[in-house]
């Protein structure tokens, strides 16, 4: 047939069926090095990724689907495909939603048809230009509103597919990213929020989370781990950063002397906590210098990609890792990454760490600049609209410096205040419908989005938390803040294992239906407010309808049998056991009001 086309024709028709042919084989090799090791030695951004998957598979394993699909053709890559659905107006569909998520775009179906973008905010701190620009985005691309999460971040919801590029490249105009805010990537970078103007902080951790969120924006490995990874610096100030709860802890420490140990601001490492598994991180006897923290991290990271779990999702976080090669083991093979031995504390004289206020990001409070206050707003179960936020930008441009900081606690502070122009502040704040004081329920109250707008969720958590605030203050005359943490599912995004009072949303049987209820969980705390613990389990399947009373009967409990008005209700349950709760609760009387 070739006889009957041109020299011309003959050349591209050739050009065209190698092409294809050039693609099978590339096919081929995709297939092959997704389920068996390919037989050289990975090369490439990509190598550590790829050289761990071969490990799997030689070993025995079968790679989980999300590891066939990131090896197939790594999800940063994608790109255009992502913009290829925005075109056409389509939601990305089966692997599709996990990849996606590597932009920072959550499809969120069934709960909602549309996605949630969450953002990357080192340390959580935004300029007034930025949150005045994020209430645009949201304002032209999303629901008109905003989540503050528990690592102080942002997220916009309600996105249509066909606006999903255009919030992303709104949100890089305002010099901020999305990239890698989901999946099997380094979340949020957290830092003390009243960094660089604490009275009582060691060190200002704002360079080291910028200086980290840019470590992983630039190298392509952060980007090819087994599962999530989260990263906090504790700057040793009042506000604390729930540093133990992250796989990584940095917890600043002031070293007054000891053989070999020049005086000065030293890190203790931290490694491995995760407390929707029930762990919190370890102490790891290192101590950093502040400018070996990014570095050690990345190594810490590095060691995390090459023993991770790449064929049981349920078991490829850090702490599983640290479980199977034991504590020693696997800081060997972090000095391995990181090219030289850490330094032990062993010797060392380290001053005990201040301690921090787990309510100190709400109200009015003295910074360390003379003159200078930050103001702590409260955020209904961290929700705030575009108005707001826009009225807080010109809150934080007029009266401040212009600096908006996140808190893990879903609410944010205004800094910078001058003593001359608080109150004004206030009744600015109070115009917008928010303020700088909260009910003893309020002040610690946390919830995740919820089944509202998460397909996970097996409750309404953001609408449960506002009512049960409601019905408690009605009831109770609490002179102490409670933390109630409401999440909704096993994920624990609002780590209802670290709260005075701990809820996870459940279904619950009544007769043949099943309606939405909670497992009651009490006596939690973490990070340095000398309240470490995990909380223990109170009561199982409540239908929501019978947790406020139940509650009430609880807290009642607290303010008739403390020991004294200073007794917290975390030390309050930690010196009871469950049963003895149980019965001093069951003999509290529910209020007038409630009967």
């Amino acid at each position: 047939m070739t006889e009957e086309f041109d020299d011309g024709q003959k050349q591209w028709l050739q050009g065209f069926v190698s092409g294809i042919e050039a693609r099978k084989a590339a096919d081929r090799l995709a297939s092959r090095t997704a389920g068996a090791p390919a037989g050289g030695q990975a090369i490439g951004p990509d190598a550590l990724q790829h050289a761990a998957q071969d490990r799997a598979v030689a070993a025995g394993g079968k790679l989980v689907a999300e590891e066939t699909a990131k090896r197939a053709r790594h999800p940063l890559d994608r790109w255009d495909e992502v913009v290829g659905r925005a075109e056409a107006g389509q939601f990305p569909k089966g692997m599709d939603v996990f990849l996606t998520k590597y932009h920072g775009l959550f499809y969120v179906a069934p709960a909602e048809n549309s996605f949630m973008c969450r953002l990357r905010i080192p340390n959580g701190i935004l300029n007034a230009w930025q949150m005045r620009g994020l209430a645009d985005a949201a304002d032209a691309f999303g629901g008109g509103y905003a989540d503050v999460t528990t690592r102080a971040n942002l997220q916009i919801r309600e996105i249509p597919a066909q606006a999903a590029v255009n919030l992303l490249l709104a949100v890089q105009d305002l010099g901020l990213t999305a990239r890698g805010s989901g999946a099997d990537n380094i979340r949020n970078i957290t830092g003390s929020p009243t960094a660089g103007i604490d009275r009582q902080e060691l060190y200002d951790t704002r360079p080291l989370c910028r200086a980290m969120h840019h470590y992983i924006l630039n190298h392509r490995e952060m980007y090819g781990l087994p599962r999530k990874f989260n990263i906090a610096f504790d700057g040793g100030g009042r506000v604390p950063v729930l540093e133990d709860t992250n796989d990584i802890g940095f917890v600043a420490t002031e070293v007054t002397g000891g053989e070999g140990f020049e005086p000065g601001i030293y890190f203790r490492l931290q490694l491995g906590g995760i407390t929707g598994h029930l762990d919190f991180a370890f102490e790891t006897g290192i101590l950093l210098r502040p400018e070996e923290c990014v570095p050690v991290a990345g190594a810490v990271v590095r060691a995390f990609a090459i023993h991770g779990d790449r064929t049981n999702r349920l078991k490829a976080r850090l702490k599983y890792v640290i479980d199977r090669m034991g504590r020693d083991a696997f800081v060997a093979v972090v000095e391995k990454e990181h090219g030289a031995k850490l330094r032990r504390a062993t010797g060392a004289q380290v001053t005990p760490r201040m301690l921090a206020d787990k309510h100190g990001h709400i109200g009015v409070h003295a910074q360390k600049q003379a003159g200078l206050n930050y103001l702590g707003l409260v955020l209904p179960v961290g929700r705030v609209t575009a108005e707001q936020m826009r009225g807080i930008a010109e809150i934080a441009q007029r009266f401040g410096s212009g600096t908006i900081r996140f808190t893990v606690w879903q609410n944010l502070l205004i800094s910078d205040v001058a003593d001359r122009n608080v109150g004004v502040c206030i009744a600015a704040i109070a115009a917008l419908g928010l303020g700088v004081e909260a009910s003893a329920i309020r002040r610690g109250l946390v919830a995740c989005t919820g089944n509202a707008g998460c397909k996970f969720a097996a409750a309404n958590t953001k609408g449960h938390a506002l009512k049960l605030a409601d019905y408690l203050e009605m009831r109770l005359a609490l002179d102490t803040p409670i933390n109630i943490h409401l999440t909704g599912c096993h994920h624990s995004c609002a780590q209802h294992y670290i709260g005075d009072i701990g809820l996870i949303a459940a279904k619950v049987e009544r007769g043949e239906d099943s309606v939405e209820g909670y497992h009651v969980f009490i006596g939690g705390g973490a990070a340095s407010t000398a309240e470490q613990a995990m909380a223990r389990e109170y009561a199982t399947s409540v239908a929501y309808d019978d947790l406020p009373p139940l509650l009430e009967r609880l807290l009642a409990a607290y303010l008739a049998h403390r020991r004294s008005p200073a007794e917290s209700f975390f030390e309050f349950c930690r010196n009871h056991d469950i049963a003895a709760l149980r019965d001093l609760a069951e003999r509290a009387p529910l209020s007038a009001l409630a009967a």
